[in-house]
């Protein structure tokens, strides 16, 4: 867990796969959706990647590989490991502002430390694929598929943090919120309608109960 997450909210047990959100924002770029495997529930920390199974949930239903998913501890750890990498580094990149959102320059550099040696656990290359009468684009190689989806993930990431994209990254800061989001809109403000009608519902409690007199 990142410490921008670990530290601005009270751990809760695990809700079990069946309440993991593998399709939480699910219009997303997947290195995103890889770092929103972290949610509040709340203030109630979630983090839907504890187990193995939990990760082949997730990239079953984000990725939807051809080949079947098992990956172990050490791909569970190496995924984890990207996840929090990715989120110090969009924190820092957003200018941050949620609590203990801030990162050393060292633990920055660890960041993209994580972020390049993930990229390059699978050295792949790119092959023509026909499938239903259309042709597709098919990355291959010859490590483990997890190995494969996991440098894949990396490397998308690489292009959203360095691309034109990167501007568009976004904090929510909706309370107690601990998402990010693409804003794919200017008027975009929250990562889901869900945060905004929080934020709406805040503000308007406010407006009704500051001048209210004591009882």
């Amino acid at each position: 867990m990142d410490s921008a997450t670990a530290q601005s909210l009270p751990a809760a047990p695990n809700p079990g796969p069946q309440a993991v959100p593998n399709l939480l924002l699910p219009r997303e770029p997947v290195p995103i959706r890889l770092m929103n495997t972290v949610w509040a529930v709340r203030t109630r920390r979630h983090d839907g990647l504890t187990t193995p199974g939990e990760l082949a949930t997730w990239l079953t239903a984000v990725e939807q590989p051809e080949e079947a998913i098992a990956p172990d501890a050490a791909d569970l750890e190496r995924f984890r490991a990207l996840r929090d990498a990715l989120r110090r580094l969009a924190a820092d990149l957003t200018g941050d502002t949620r609590p203990y959102a801030e990162s050393t320059d060292a633990e920055l550099n660890d960041a993209v430390t994580i972020v390049n040696q993930a990229a390059a656990q699978a050295p792949n290359w790119s092959q023509l694929a026909r499938r239903d009468g259309n042709l597709e684009l098919a990355p291959v190689g010859s490590a483990r598929v997890t190995q494969r989806l996991l440098a894949s993930i990396a490397h998308e990431a690489i292009a959203l943090l360095t691309g034109p994209d990167r501007d568009k990254l976004r904090a929510c800061y909706a309370p107690n919120c601990v998402l990010f989001f693409l804003q794919d809109q200017p008027r975009r403000e929250w990562c889901s309608p869900v945060c905004g009608n929080r934020v709406r519902a805040a503000r308007h409690y406010l407006r009704h109960h500051q001048n209210q007199p004591d009882r």
